[in-house]
């Protein structure tokens, strides 16, 4: 699989205090899942939005089909990249089919508006996700399971061909955290890019190829998820004793030891 999107030697400070972290170079394959761990407070979602061209690194750069994604216009970016940030907080009443049919706006020309078939595409998304009935709820008035849903279903709508997804299931049931994780496995499957920040590194075991360790201000490890999510990688990520556990079925559970 050819690479799609590159990080070469980056690093991140807020008003040029002490880099949240730095040196971090990973790449991104066609139709791979790409997770990314890292103990609470390690940059992980300033590293994605880096990624998405939402914010500028002190150094480095992010190269999206190798062209310098800081210096593509918006509307390029967004073709290609769809980014689901970790909380929303809305602050207008928009029904929840007009949320995901904000995702159509890089398709759109200049002071035009979403067409049936815009709504059509985004109507989809959301059925995609068993959240059709949520079409016309003011997406204030979700919850928050509901509306990290919507705003799948908005990246999806988008048609990109890279997602960013910061902690996808940190909002969602047991049952959407599922389904949730099994929509992206099919996306990889369709040729989609998938970069996924997650606190859970059974859900990196399970639907990763690679994965990425952050700790400390600075990349850990990155490469096969087999090689790099380990009990002793993980034991140094989280400060505790982590031992994973292989089930007949042939999914792995970690679980830290008493």
């Amino acid at each position: 699989m050819g690479i799609v999107l590159s990080v070469s030697d980056l690093s991140f400070s807020y008003e040029q205090g002490e880099p949240v972290w730095s040196g971090i170079s990973l790449d991104v394959h066609a139709g791979e899942v790409l997770s990314i761990l890292g103990p609470n407070g390690t940059g992980k979602s300033t590293l994605m939005r880096c990624m998405a061209g939402l914010a500028v690194p002190d150094f480095g750069y992010v190269e999206l089909d190798g062209c310098h994604i800081h210096e593509m216009s918006r509307k390029k970016a967004a073709l290609a990249i769809a980014f689901v940030p970790q909380m929303h907080t809305p602050v207008f009443a928009f029904s929840a089919i007009d949320v995901v049919v904000m995702g159509r706006t890089a398709h759109l020309g200049a002071f035009a508006s979403p067409s049936a078939h815009d709504y059509e595409v985004s109507l989809q998304a959301m059925a995609s996700f068993g959240i059709a009935d949520l079409a016309e709820k003011p997406y204030n008035k979700t919850s928050g399971g509901e509306r990290q849903l919507i705003l799948f279903a908005r990246a999806i709508a988008q048609e990109a061909r890279i997602l960013l997804l910061d902690e996808p299931t940190s909002h969602l049931d047991f049952g959407n955290q599922v389904r949730t994780l099994e929509i992206i496995s099919n996306l990889a499957n369709r040729g989609l890019s998938v970069v996924m920040t997650t606190h859970f590194p059974d859900h990196a075991l399970r639907y990763s190829k690679r994965t990425a360790l952050i700790s400390g201000g600075s990349l850990q490890g990155f490469g096969l998820t087999e090689s790099v999510v380990t009990p002793e990688s993980l034991t140094s990520l989280y400060g505790l004793e982590v031992e994973i556990n292989t089930f007949k079925c042939g999914s792995r559970v970690c679980l830290a030891r008493p």
